[in-house]
């Protein structure tokens, strides 16, 4: 371990420590400064580029979900209504995780994802989150119900990949992801669905992408109608892989993106054409081992495949 790596663990464990010794003697004010303070130093660092960070993608992904815990902790200490959504209890059990952070190799606890893209802000700049706050209470697109305000920086565009080269004999796959039914695809704010291949132990085949935000909803549909290349010959994905889509939205009272739910396709899926898809409640398991269906009503992803040979 470097140096400066070593230091900022040791910053880092210190204001953690500071900030559960208050939350559990009732300095709820001073718990509060302090969550927020190192969830501001511990986002910097996650988003750091990598030429400066003493940290692995992985490892800063990580830190970024920790830094998503201490904001769920700061909310629930905010709100009485929320008080009981994320503990002292469960934020405790980070500490060690952030202590040994260089070493942590297991599933995350908890199932926060890391906001997407989010800019750190500077000095001058929250007006705009307290615009965020007292905006949700109206829904997602209260008196206009067909659109979603931007509200993630970088996360309206997307991180769509282009087609990639033919090869002759060799098939590439181009997904259309038309639409989603939620009972409650009214109340999704910035929806977006993340799509990755994966093989049996869940290790990605491809580079991830996130499709724009949803730009229309109706009734118990929230449609996207975007393309999707998938960066990997048919021919070249292992057995057993899986094509993922994690559909996400944005709270913007606790000021992270959420998880929802998802859905998954297999090889033997793979078909030109239209195919529609169960929906599974989070979190995602990308092994396909513990599949719990998200409702009993026929809601479902639909797709629409298209198969391109030279």
């Amino acid at each position: 371990m470097s140096e400066a790596a070593r230091s900022l663990l040791q910053r880092w464990g210190a204001s953690f420590r500071r900030g559960t010794d208050f939350d559990s003697w009732g300095q709820l004010v001073e718990a509060i400064d302090e969550y927020q303070i190192l969830a501001r130093h511990l986002q910097k660092e996650a988003q750091s580029q990598h030429n400066n960070s003493e940290f692995t993608e992985d490892q800063k992904k990580t830190i970024a979900k920790i830094a998503t815990c201490l904001e769920l902790r700061s909310a629930a200490l905010q709100s009485t209504q929320s008080q009981e959504e994320f503990k002292l209890e469960d934020l405790k059990k980070l500490e060690p995780i952030l202590k040994n952070i260089l070493t942590y190799n297991k599933e995350f606890p908890f199932d926060v994802q890391p906001v997407p893209l989010r800019k750190i802000l500077a000095p001058g700049e929250e007006e705009n989150l307290e615009f965020e706050e007292d905006d949700d209470e109206g829904g997602a697109g209260a008196g206009s119900p067909d659109s979603f305000p931007a509200r993630v920086p970088g996360a309206t565009e997307g991180t769509l990949l282009p087609r990639l080269p033919s090869e002759p004999g060799m098939t590439l796959l181009t997904i259309k992801i038309e639409k989603i039914g939620l009972k409650d695809a009214g109340q999704c704010i910035d929806p977006y669905i993340t799509v990755s291949v994966k093989d049996l132990n869940g290790i990605d085949l491809t580079p991830v992408q996130d499709t724009p935000v949803a730009s229309r909803k109706e009734d118990t549909y929230v449609h996207f109608n975007v393309d999707i290349e998938i960066q990997k010959h048919v021919e070249k994905l292992t057995k057993g892989a899986a094509i993922f889509f994690e559909f996400k939205h944005y709270k913007p009272k606790k000021r992270f993106t959420s998880t929802k739910c998802f859905a998954f396709m297999e090889m033997d899926e793979i078909k030109h054409g239209a195919i529609v898809i169960e929906l599974y409640k989070k979190p995602t398991d990308f092994k396909r081992k513990k599949l719990q269906l998200l409702t009993k009503k026929p809601l479902y992803l639909h797709l629409h495949q298209t198969l391109h040979k030279e």
